[in-house]
């Protein structure tokens, strides 16, 4: 009990009734006794809220049921005025004036309903009574007691809701509905009389039966009096049943009708609700496509025909034939389902738009038979009106146009394409080359145009005959298609002179890339009947947007681009650019270069040491291959790797080196000292589906357990891949190699992706390690990695260590191992660390 209400008891006296009673005789203090014992028997009860105010509104009691119901505690509550806590939500002047009578009359208030807002906002419904309290024969406060009646009002406010909600729907429903009770018509709705046009004649309908409504006999022959019984015991057997049915209005109009009888139980008495629907529109509709489609069954074009909902209602035997679709298979189905062939639901959707806003539309499609042939057709839509003016059903004819297009697409084929080779001729090389030239101005992108002629092709028509010279050409032609993208062009002038269009090439280098497979495939041995050809050509390039910014520019500069290689002794390419061909001249050499250095064994692998930090022993070595150029000498991986990948010499590069590191690794075991050896796989290795069977004959060719044998992956890589890179490394896990995460940091991968994937290690890229002394938030980004790694059971190696004090901090972070110029720099037969983290000799 609170100490306000304690002190109250302790005080408080009053006449005969406890809430008035005076402060003279044994009565009066055995009254506010009585008063004390009330208050503590309900300070905790879980169902009364009781409180009290006094005459300036503060609270002076406040039970622990007002702390739950309220949401606000005693210690908060007193002292505090009433309507700081609680509002009237509604009837505030009301509410005012019952608590005013109180203190005026000093008698309670009738117990009733109010609505409050508490403090937090809260809307409550309370039963709630107010009494007074006296002291020494003054009235001191005003206690209420209250109880939460929230749950009461809603149901109560549902409940009538519903009611409303019913007889509002009951009076304004569009559709007719009857109460049925012992067959006959108990209530009916206006819309009910409307139907049986007995408007303002209610006392007509009631009392008669469904039966006495109806036509002695139903469309399809039956009596109304057997069926009408039988749709009851329907409807009672399964709550509800719908059919269709004739009326008979009280005018003698005979009309269809769509009815839903529901079954229902009110004082144990079996009722029906039945709901009337007029649907003579719709059944006059579906016997005007009855007798239509009599008529077009034995039309020639494929007529389909759908009702006001869009659902396929008829198609006729053409239309079988035509789609493939027999009636059965589609005929109640949606026809965006079906779509009418129409294989593109897009257009489908857009001509469906254009026949809704005009009321019909004709054009030719592209449509799908049921096993799965595309065929073109002609197809008109027609949305069919009713008397009204109201859509009732759209009709659609389609027409297979195939054999038409085939005839327009052979006189087009031959008009844009060369009789002998097929390949496009000028006509369709220039509508394409428009079309691309529009593309790169918007896309701000590169094209390149090829001219190509053959050396010496006359001597081979003055020797041999126009027919081996046409035969030369149709391989020639054969070939070209094969050293271009599907998206690029292959044309033939005349003669023997071709035109390449390459669309959206990402630069010169691709450009050349092509001339160079080209010159590759042309030059390869003909064997054209009994003879034996070698043959070669010249190239010409021009640029957009650099040689030219029109067709005729671009076609006009590679073509004197082309004499120039000719005048350069042939089988060669060269560009209209002479600063532009001096780069490519320099970076094909360079390609040439590094195709022959895997033959010529011009690689070499050095090896850098990974070094346990906590014991300063090596662990492992990793591999780094150095071409060792004639004339340029030794050349870094960043010189050129990315030449090897544009040229498609990562595979055998990378094969190169697996296997060379496998058998060092088994020399380095030979000789006693076992280290770990570690080899970086490209994107292409780890993209290559024949990857695992290389690593595979790597380990076998080396006799070298998987175990030793450690690969590294960047985040770039894995990335790229996806799901596939997921794949590969778990097969190579399977296969029992150890797989890193190479510089962890400078892609976008999250190390809570890595849970993932089948890693033993993650190695911090050494741009993280060289900013440990001068930047902070490198230390601590690499603090937050070993942790998180250590916490995906990750060993974790740092790249680039180069100083004791990088070293010191990567041992206080908890760091597992470290690479870099500290211990030793990469070197052919690597120095074995003497124990203290700097290199000893071997």
């Amino acid at each position: 009990m609170s100490e306000a209400s304690v002190a109250e008891r302790d005080d408080e006296a009053g006449a005969t009734p406890i809430w008035q009673a005076s402060s003279n005789g044994g009565a009066s203090r055995q009254a506010l006794e009585l008063i004390a014992q009330i208050v503590e028997a309900i300070e905790l009860t879980p169902i009364v809220a009781v409180r009290s105010f006094d005459r300036s509104g503060r609270v002076r009691f406040w039970n622990q049921s007002c702390c739950q119901l309220y949401e606000i505690t005693t210690e908060e509550a007193l002292g505090q005025p009433l309507t700081a806590l609680l509002q009237p939500a509604d009837s505030a002047d009301e509410h005012a004036v019952a608590v005013e009578q109180v203190w005026q009359t000093g008698k309670p208030s009738p117990a009733r309903d109010w609505q409050v807002r508490t403090r937090s906002g809260r809307l409550l419904w309370i039963y709630s009574s107010m009494f007074p309290v006296y002291r020494g024969g003054t009235l001191h406060q005003v206690f209420c007691m209250d109880i939460d009646v929230t749950a009461r009002k809603q149901e109560e406010t549902a409940l009538q809701s519903v009611s409303v909600n019913f007889r509002q729907l009951f009076h304004k429903s569009s559709d007719a509905i009857l109460l049925i009770r012992d067959e006959r018509i108990a209530d009916l709705n206006p819309a009910a009389l409307a139907l049986f046009d007995c408007a303002g004649a209610q006392q007509q309908m009631l009392g008669r039966t469904l039966i006495e409504l109806s036509p002695l006999r139903q469309n399809g022959g039956g009596l109304s009096a057997e069926a009408m019984p039988a749709a009851l015991e329907q409807a009672h057997a399964q709550d509800n049943w719908r059919f269709d049915w004739r009326f008979v209005s009280a005018q003698g109009r005979l009309f269809w009708t769509e009815v839903l009888l529901t079954s229902v139980k009110i004082d144990h008495e079996k009722l029906f609700y039945a709901i009337i629907r007029d649907i003579s529109a719709r059944k006059n509709a579906e016997q005007r496509l009855f007798l239509a489609a009599q008529v077009f069954e034995n039309s020639r074009d494929a007529i389909l025909l759908t009702d006001r909902e869009q659902t396929i209602i008829a198609v006729n035997q053409a239309y079988a034939e035509v789609t493939g679709h027999p009636a059965s298979e589609i005929v109640g189905q949606p026809l965006a389902r079906h779509r009418a062939g129409i294989e593109d639901a897009v257009r489908f959707a857009h001509l469906w738009q254009e026949l809704l806003a005009n009321g019909h539309w004709q054009g030719e499609i592209t449509a799908l038979r049921r096993d799965g042939v595309r065929y073109p057709g002609w197809m008109s839509l027609t949305a069919i009106r009713d008397g009204s003016g109201e859509t009732c059903n759209y009709m659609a004819i389609l027409s297979d146009i195939s054999e038409r297009k085939r005839s327009e697409e052979n006189t087009r084929h031959l008009a844009e394409h060369d009789f002998l080779t097929d390949l496009p001729n000028r006509v369709l090389l220039l509508d394409r080359l428009s079309l691309a030239l529009t593309a790169a101005r918007r896309k701000q992108t590169m094209l390149a145009v090829m001219f190509l002629d053959l050396d010496r092709f006359k001597n081979i028509n003055d020797t041999l005959g126009h027919h081996i010279g046409d035969l030369l050409l149709k391989e020639v032609a054969l070939r070209l298609v094969k050293c271009v993208r599907g998206a690029d062009t292959v044309s033939r002038q005349g003669g023997d002179e071709f035109v390449l269009l390459l669309s959206d090439i990402g630069g010169i280098d691709q450009a050349a890339h092509v001339a160079t497979s080209i010159l590759s495939a042309i030059a390869q041995v003909y064997l054209l009947e009994q003879h034996q050809l070698h043959v070669s050509t010249s190239i010409g390039i021009s640029i957009y947007p650099d040689d030219g910014q029109d067709i005729d520019t671009l076609v006009r500069n590679a073509d004197l681009a082309m004499y120039h290689a000719k005048e350069s002794g042939r089988n060669c390419f060269q560009f209209f650019n002479a600063d532009m061909n001096e780069r490519i001249v320099e970076r094909v050499a360079f390609e040439n270069a590094l195709r022959g250095a895997l033959a010529e064994q011009q690689f070499k692998l050095v090896f850098q040491h990974e070094i346990d930090i906590a014991s300063g022993q090596a662990v492992a070595a990793e591999a780094l291959i150095r071409w060792c150029h004639p004339q340029l000498g030794e050349l870094a991986p960043d010189r050129f790797l990315d030449v090897a990948e544009q040229c498609g010499l990562m595979i055998p590069i990378g094969n190169w080196v697996l296997q060379q590191a496998c058998q060092q690794a088994r020399r380095w075991q030979q000789q006693g000292t076992p280290l770990v050896v570690a080899v970086n796989l490209s994107l292409a290795q780890l993209g290559h589906r024949h990857l695992i069977a290389s690593v595979r004959t790597a380990l076998d060719m080396a006799e070298l357990a998987p175990q030793w044998l450690e690969l590294e992956v960047t985040e770039t890589s894995i990335m790229q891949l996806g799901h596939g890179a997921l794949e590969t490394l778990r097969a190579l896990r399977a296969l029992g190699v150890c797989l890193t995460i190479d510089d962890f940091g400078t892609g976008y991968t999250r190390l809570s992706q890595l849970k993932d994937y089948p890693l033993n290690k993650l190695k911090i890229d050494c741009s993280f390690t060289a900013g440990i002394d001068s930047e902070p938030r490198h230390a601590s980004v690499i603090g937050t990695i070993i942790g998180m790694a250590h916490s995906l059971h990750l060993r974790v190696v740092a790249e680039g260590v180069e100083t004791a004090g990088q070293l010191e901090f990567l041992r206080e972070q908890g760091c597992d191992q470290y690479q870099g110029y500290y211990a030793a720099a990469p070197s052919p037969v690597p120095a074995l660390p003497n124990g203290d983290g700097a290199a000893g000799l071997a």
